[in-house]
């Protein structure tokens, strides 16, 4: 069981986490990681499989801030705006160090001279730690329903 206390927290974390990259403050991304966590954004058919390979992987903060760097400073793309719309997270386990849950959602991509199209679909698969500075995702699956993303992945989902 979780305390309301604590379920605030977890929904402010989700909606901060959203928040953060709609408003295309990528450098506050790996902030809402523990210092070795695990970050993928992996395609549902392989999840269900047990299948490793995934279209995004990473597994420390550090490399979250190398993923940013190369973002802003090297990737050159046109570019788009997301906007992410998630979601109430379904508790799915909770320990007192651990809270285990999931999310739907819904990233939708907007290029400055075009209309807003569906960019990718799926659930937050989470693994999120109680630390001194709060709440952070240890773990953070992206499980995206399409075997298919449009164009590339440039920025977090």
């Amino acid at each position: 069981m979780i305390d309301f206390a604590t379920y605030q927290q977890l929904l402010t974390l989700y909606a901060d986490y959203a928040a953060a990259l709609d408003n295309n403050e990528l450098q506050k991304w790996p902030e809402f990681f523990t210092e070795e966590c695990v970050y993928k954004v992996q395609p549902r058919e392989n999840f269900e499989h047990g299948f490793p390979l995934a279209t995004l992987a990473f597994e420390s903060r550090g490399m979250l801030k190398d993923r940013v760097y190369g973002v802003t400073e090297t990737i050159f793309h046109d570019p788009y705006y997301q906007r992410h719309v998630v979601g109430v997270p379904r508790i799915l386990d909770v320990d007192a160090e651990r809270i285990r849950a999931e999310a739907n959602y819904a990233v939708f991509r907007t290029k400055p001279d075009d209309i807003t199209s569906v960019f990718n679909v799926g659930r937050y698969v989470d693994t999120i730690r109680r630390t001194n500075e709060g709440l952070k995702f240890e773990s953070r699956l992206c499980v995206f329903d399409s075997e298919m993303i449009a164009n590339s992945l440039i920025y977090p989902i």
